[in-house]
């Protein structure tokens, strides 16, 4: 077996893994990868068109998804101010408790018990992989913004900056949130 095939291999067997501590809270995996992915997106990226494409799902899984969380009081959805026909999803008080005991925490702990070098390489080899599938895929990359060609600086310390593409001023929080629109 190659060493590749073998790394396949052992990523499956960790995804598995992953996926198996998600039965925690009385929650599915799917679920999880929701609330998780509600957590660290901005302001523009919290819509079901953008959960569906960072999660690569269905819409109808999504949906069922989010209705689901909604029934279990985790994701409230609300009308767009500015345009009535979109939703914004957000994460209940009740969710954000839920992600405090996020089995996924569990797994990032053995993470954190790594050699700094193997952590650093492990992370690189995974985005490197993580890119290359989703351009093969032509997928939306997704990232935060401060790393995004749309993304301008505030001009003083403590301004967080300026989205050229949406023409909106970001907070400093934002520029550490993941984005929909995310360009490299």
């Amino acid at each position: 077996m190659t060493t590749s095939a073998h790394s396949a291999r052992l990523l499956e067997r960790l995804s598995r893994l992953i996926h198996n501590e998600a039965h925690a809270h009385g929650l599915k995996p799917v679920q999880w990868d929701v609330l998780r992915y509600l957590n660290v997106a901005n302001r523009y990226s919290r819509s079901p068109s953008a959960v569906t494409s960072y999660l690569n799902l269905t819409k109808g899984t999504v949906s069922q998804t989010l209705n689901a969380l909604e029934a279990k009081g985790l994701v409230v959805k609300r009308a767009d101010a500015t345009d009535r026909r979109r939703v914004t999803l957000d994460l209940s008080s009740q969710a954000r408790t839920a992600l405090k005991d996020d089995p996924l925490l569990r797994i990032s702990s053995h993470l954190d018990a790594l050699q700094d070098d193997n952590r650093r390489g492990l992370d690189a080899g995974l985005r490197e992989l993580l890119d290359a599938l989703i351009r093969e895929r032509k997928g939306r990359p997704f990232g935060v913004c401060h790393t995004c060609r749309h993304h301008r600086p505030g001009r003083d310390e403590g301004q967080g900056g300026f989205c050229n593409l949406l023409g909106e001023t970001l907070s400093i929080a934002d520029g550490d949130l993941l984005c929909v629109e995310h360009a490299a």
